[in-house]
């Protein structure tokens, strides 16, 4: 197998960011040599202060050549996309306020939604929260969460859910096993909770299990340490959580995606030789590399594919571990829809406005 087609393997786990409103030839060049299956878009990739007419044009000709260069006629096309501050497209697209706010709507909300990121070509939002806004000074989640308790975060989170599968795109539930607890930001440093297992089971398991019995598909790990259930790796890398907590008790039988490897929480740990095998190993079926936190340079992204090649290479990453992956993320993507880039006319943004205004009350 020559050194592209290896490389090329890890693009079947690998969701890559883009550098800005075109490719450069750094995005051309990785989309080309390791066919990511998906993408993820952030603000920068969007021409805000134009025209709607105008900055929807750009990005269409943006995904065109996304699949273009990574010779994939099937992609996720993701966005993170929830309401509040998290929100990275340009007006006109519905301003809608945190999920705290309009948890009672969250189906009306999810298909609304659902509409405006089709109209984007995007066919996978990483939503729900399925966190729990349970600690006041948590400057990562908060509000992000749709409710204070298991109960009313787990069914806010299963309406949003389901009005997004209603209409056509693929949700994943964040952040496992929990974020809602911790008073720091896995962008900047690594939070640790001091959690048991039961203290999971009676709280932040809740709306995870709620949403696997709606059969999510996909479930985002959360870069934080639980020193009481595995003291050596963050939830990303460990079995402990990853296998036994959600595959084996849980039941969950989807893709397991990593929160973006290049937030600060765990980058370092991913420059090191072996942690992408033990990712894997955990349980790791589809990784984030945004490319829009430290840095929009390629070298921790072929770094870390050129360490999936070589794990195998030495059979320190075993194929069948690989293969099963694999196996689960074709599955969903044979599922996933396919959309084009157009614009909505504007009685539909109209009424999405009024749905936002009337959510904030």
């Amino acid at each position: 197998m020559s050194v592209s087609q290896e490389l090329e393997r890890f693009g079947h786990h690998l969701i890559l960011g883009i550098s800005g409103t075109t490719l450069s030839d750094d995005d051309k060049r990785a989309l080309n040599e390791l066919k990511p299956v998906g993408v993820i878009f952030f603000g920068k990739n969007f021409l805000d202060g134009t025209p709607y007419e105008f900055w929807v044009e750009s990005f269409k000709q943006l995904n065109d050549q996304i699949r273009q260069y990574a010779e994939r006629q099937l992609m996720f096309v993701t966005l993170d996309h929830e309401g509040g501050r998290v929100i990275r497209t340009p007006l006109p697209i519905t301003r809608f306020p945190y999920a705290f706010l309009w948890r009672s709507h969250s189906r009306e909300v999810a298909k609304a939604t659902a509409v405006e990121l089709k109209s984007l070509g995007i066919n996978l939002s990483w939503a729900p929260v399925a966190d729990i806004f349970s600690h006041p000074d948590n400057p990562v989640i908060g509000p992000r969460a749709f409710g204070s308790t298991p109960e009313s975060a787990a069914q806010g989170a299963r309406d949003y859910y389901l009005g997004l599968q209603e209409s056509g795109i693929v949700g994943c539930a964040k952040h496992f096993p929990g974020h809602g607890d911790t008073s720091k930001d896995s962008h900047i440093e690594l939070p640790i909770l001091n959690l048991t297992l039961e203290d999971l089971r009676i709280r932040e398991l809740i709306p995870f299990q709620t949403l696997i019995k709606a059969q999510i598909p996909l479930i985002m790990t959360a870069h934080i340490l639980f020193p009481k259930i595995d003291p050596h790796v963050p939830a990303t890398l460990s079995k402990a959580i990853l296998k036994k907590i959600l595959r084996e008790e849980l039941g969950f039988e989807g893709v397991v995606v990593s929160d973006d490897l290049d937030m600060k929480a765990v980058s370092d740990m991913f420059t090191n030789s072996g942690t992408i095998a033990q990712a894997f190993d955990a349980g790791c079926d589809l990784f984030i590399v945004s490319r829009n936190i430290n840095s929009s340079s390629l070298e921790r992204t072929y770094k870390i594919a050129k360490d999936f090649v070589d794990s195998l290479n030495k059979g320190s990453l075993d194929e069948s571990v690989v293969d099963a992956a694999k196996d689960k993320i074709e599955k969903l993507l044979a599922v996933t829809p396919q959309y084009s880039v157009q614009t909505l006319d504007k009685n539909t943004l109209e009424e999405h406005a009024k749905l936002a205004i009337a959510c904030s009350f």
